[in-house]
């Protein structure tokens, strides 16, 4: 009698658990018709800095987890060689300049050759038309008798000097003006010079200002990649750093409930241990369809095949709650089969002013406390963890949707 009453309350207590069970499966049972859900994980985009050049790493800015602005200074490498090609370009464009100037003070000179050579010929010519004048006299005087045929001879020697005076004149002008081209096509090629000595200092500069590694868009230094001290070539990564502005979460769903939808649906997010209630658009749906990842629940324990859909958090929200929201938290997104299907009480936007007020707040006194401090002072050695977080949340998250 005593082990049939016992087993009559094993049977109830195990009939109370498997309700239990039940209802906490099929809770999703509850949502109206026409709206769906599926868990996921929260996830911030991450876009990695690199080097454009090889060199040490002198100096690393951040730290994990701080918030940076656009063109905020994250690290420095050694810029000795760059620095020393800068300098050996600011040379070779000053010689170039020079050779420049030397080129226009010689084409200066060759125009008052040119000069004077037009000047000596004016004079020869009019030296050519006098003695012209006293030849014809000359035979004219001849002519009548008046002078002997010697002094004859000598007004048209003279004559023929002249004309040779002014053949050698205008000789000279040509070879006058034959250098003056030549100076014109010195300075072409001298400024040519300068030009290429330019480009090369603007790329030695470029490379110069490169070894300061800088922040693309503001973000948030999810941890240090490269070390203090360590060389590292072209292309190394330097800091990985979040997109406080991106930020999304992945669910699954079967073909049935993923059909209807379209990028740019209205959804929800409803996060773990947050009383808020997050707006959401699907901004990606995967075209073809993957075994379900581990990490995702689904009421009939494990469905064959799912689609990946991401929902997308407004940037401005994103940023306006981005010291609360953080890559690998959990929770829930929400979608609907149609937009004529209205949002139920419990998943209309709701979102805390103070807990935005408070977030900023906090930013702003750690921002204080952090522009007080040498970068050596902040570095919070007992707290690696927070900047970390997001990272294996999402590596976690994507490998077992891949392995899955």
């Amino acid at each position: 009698m005593k082990n049939k009453l016992w087993l009559i309350i094993l049977l109830l207590a195990v009939a109370i658990i498997g309700l239990f069970l039940w209802q906490q499966l099929h809770s999703d049972s509850k949502l109206p018709e026409g709206i769906v859900s599926s868990n996921g994980r929260l996830e911030l985009e991450r876009f990695d800095i690199a080097s454009l050049y090889p060199g040490r790493v002198e100096d690393i800015l951040v730290e994990e987890g701080e918030d940076v602005e656009q063109d905020q200074l994250l690290a420095k490498l050694s810029s000795t060689q760059s620095q020393s090609q800068l300098t050996a370009a600011q040379a070779g464009e000053q010689r170039a300049q020079q050779l420049v100037s030397q080129a226009k003070a010689g084409k200066a000179q060759g125009e008052q050759a040119v000069a004077r050579a037009e000047a000596e010929i004016a004079a020869r010519v009019e030296q050519q038309k006098v003695a012209k004048m006293e030849l014809d006299n000359a035979r004219q005087m001849r002519r009548e008798n008046l002078i002997s045929p010697s002094e004859l001879n000598k007004r048209q020697a003279a004559y023929n000097g002249a004309v040779s005076a002014v053949q050698a004149a205008r000789a000279a002008r040509s070879e006058a003006v034959a250098a003056l081209g030549r100076l014109d096509a010195q300075i072409s090629e001298a400024q040519a010079g300068v030009a290429q000595a330019r480009a090369q200092e603007t790329a030695a500069a470029s490379a110069n200002d490169d070894m300061s590694i800088r922040s693309p868009k503001a973000g948030r230094v999810e941890y240090h990649i490269a070390k203090v001290g360590s060389v590292i070539a072209a292309g190394n990564k330097v800091v990985s750093l979040l997109d406080t502005s991106d930020v999304y979460m992945n669910i699954f769903l079967p073909n049935e409930q993923m059909s209807p939808l379209q990028v740019g649906d209205e959804a929800r997010i409803i996060l773990d241990g947050v009383d808020m209630v997050w707006p959401a658009e699907v901004s990606y749906i995967a075209t073809e369809a993957q075994f379900t990842p581990k990490s995702v629940e689904t009421q009939n324990e494990r469905e064959k095949l799912m689609f990946k859909v991401r929902l997308k958090l407004p940037a401005d929200t994103a940023l306006q709650y981005k010291g609360l929201l953080k890559g690998g938290m959990t929770g829930n997104g929400y979608v609907r089969s149609s937009a004529d299907v209205a949002w139920p009480e419990n998943l209309q936007v709701r979102l805390s002013e103070a807990s935005s007020t408070a977030t900023n707040h906090a930013s702003e006194q750690a921002s204080e406390q952090s522009s007080k401090q040498s970068p050596k002072q902040t570095t919070d050695t007992n707290n690696p963890s927070s900047a970390t977080t997001s990272t294996t949340a999402s590596a976690a998250n994507n490998s077992t949707g891949d392995n899955s």
